[in-house]
């Protein structure tokens, strides 16, 4: 699930605005405490009134057992527009107490001091918070938002396909995947992608890297700086070239966004992608081999390493604007939405929960241990400063691009990309 971070984030009569009420600098202020609030005002996307309402209601119950009469509103939204919504009433004196933010959308807001510090030790869980969901809502060792839900990557694979060339169960290592994969190939031809992986696709990328002990960026002394050129970074982004010129035969100037298509057209045997896009890709108006009902498989991706592959972990965090006026009002709900019995009910709807405690139990039961198991090694993007300004999503895509399609060195398109992310990542 892809959050974008709003362009608008920066519009100055919002950060004027919230620079004038100041920071109180404590765990959700003293004069905005709210402890005695009245009304309360939660947004959340419409996932939540979508998917999960009676979780909603149950957060509102708790509430206000607590704070008889209290009156709690909800709005919500779509993700394409909830972002400029939310930065234009961030400039007026009628922020909503409680919001709902995909966890790459805070390090902007957190930066620019739109959200009021809380105190984690006061939500369900916190120590266990998945690593990925923590670093998400922690900026400069202050906690601004608390982890809701999350989401992984998985390999899928077509069983027929692969039966047919003598392997029946999935691969448990990489040297186990990557023979499977030559013997696919060469059986298919160079017509067919044995795995089909965008070479855009910078998430997946990321995960070789981070596997072989690279990563985004540093930091040191307070600096951030661009590692992807490092010898580790360098080494990841090799693994992942080979893998898209051995078995990646579509366009290699794609980004993932159609993968689930490309996957139901019967054109590749394997994909690695959020958990989700196998059984989309098997649907009936998607399959258009009529083969892949109940012929797709999740499997935890193994890494070169030896070690599961890393995966980014997608999701959404809770977080109270610092111009609410019950925020402490605003702590307690989101604690009830989002701590014991509220993840019992995301997780049976389906997500991923927040912390390593729930994630434990879940790989004990075959319909969740592929997805449990793959996010319990995760990694996040920098929370540095500037990484909200950086052109993410187009630099590293055009790094892989460089690589992918053989018009640079992976040295030299690390170089590049390195110099394009150093230029900003430490401007606030």
């Amino acid at each position: 699930m892809k959050r974008k971070l709003a362009a608008a984030i920066c519009i100055a009569g919002m950060m004027v605005s919230i620079a004038a009420c100041g920071g109180d600098g404590g765990d959700g202020g003293s004069d905005k405490s709210g402890a005695d609030a009245k009304e309360l005002t939660v947004w959340l996307t419409v996932d939540a009134q979508n998917n999960w309402p009676e979780l909603v209601k149950a957060a509102d119950a708790a509430v206000t057992k607590k704070h008889p009469g209290i009156k709690i509103n909800h709005e919500y939204y779509g993700w394409p527009d909830k972002n400029a919504k939310l930065d234009a009433v961030l400039a007026t004196d009628k922020a909503p107490d409680v919001v709902e933010m995909g966890n790459t959308e805070m390090l902007g807001y957190m930066v620019k001091g739109a959200f009021a510090p809380l105190d984690a030790g006061q939500f369900d869980n916190s120590a266990a918070w998945l690593d990925g969901l923590k670093a998400s809502v922690t900026y400069e060792g202050k906690t601004y938002g608390v982890p809701y839900y999350a989401g992984g990557r998985v390999a899928n694979w077509r069983k027929d396909v692969f039966a047919s060339v003598g392997v029946k169960s999935a691969p448990k290592t990489y040297a186990e995947l990557t023979s499977a994969l030559d013997k696919v190939q060469k059986e298919e031809g160079d017509k067919f992608s044995a795995w089909y992986q965008p070479t855009r696709d910078w998430y997946a990328a990321m995960s070789f890297v981070y596997d072989a002990g690279g990563s985004i960026a540093v930091e040191s002394g307070g600096q951030w700086k661009g590692n992807l050129s490092s010898p580790e970074s360098v080494k990841g982004l090799k693994e992942f070239q080979k893998v898209v010129d051995g078995y990646m035969h579509g366009d290699k100037t794609k980004d993932e966004s159609d993968r689930y298509i490309v996957y139901g057209q019967g054109k590749s045997g394997m994909i690695f992608a959020p958990a989700w896009e196998g059984a989309t890709a098997a649907a009936k108006e998607n399959d258009k081999t009529g083969k892949l009902e109940g012929n797709v498989e999740n499997f935890v991706m193994p890494g070169p390493s030896g070690k599961n592959l890393p995966v980014f972990l997608g999701g959404s965090d809770l977080a109270v604007p610092v111009k609410s006026d019950a925020q402490a009002v605003a702590a307690e709900w989101i604690n009830a939405f989002t701590g014991s019995s509220g993840q019992k009910g995301l997780i049976a709807k389906g997500n991923l929960p927040n912390n390593k405690t729930d994630l434990a139990t879940l790989k004990n039961d075959p319909a969740t241990a592929v997805p449990a198991t793959a996010a319990e090694s995760n990694w996040f993007v920098p929370m540095a400063p500037g990484w909200g300004q950086v052109e993410k999503a187009q630099v590293l895509q055009t790094m892989l691009q460089s690589i992918g399609t053989g018009k640079k060195s992976v040295e030299a398109a690390a170089k590049e990309a390195d110099a394009a992310i150093d230029k900003v990542i430490n401007t606030k």
